[in-house]
């Protein structure tokens, strides 16, 4: 992912299907290259290269 999308996922109100090394988060904070992010199904939070993040459409 880049900067742009993670920073307009962070700016949606709708529901975007975004991971990081298979597991479901969601964007919370993005600072330059890096985003946080909380773990949808563990209590998480993680900061990490906005090149890590991808996108599915389920």
């Amino acid at each position: 992912m880049n900067m742009k999308r993670a920073c307009e996922i962070l700016n949606t109100k709708k529901i975007c299907n975004v991971f990081y090394k298979d597991n479901p988060v969601w964007i919370q904070e993005v600072n330059n290259t890096t985003a946080k992010v909380g773990f949808i199904y563990e209590d998480k939070e993680k900061d990490i290269s906005i090149n890590d993040l991808y996108e599915t459409n389920l």
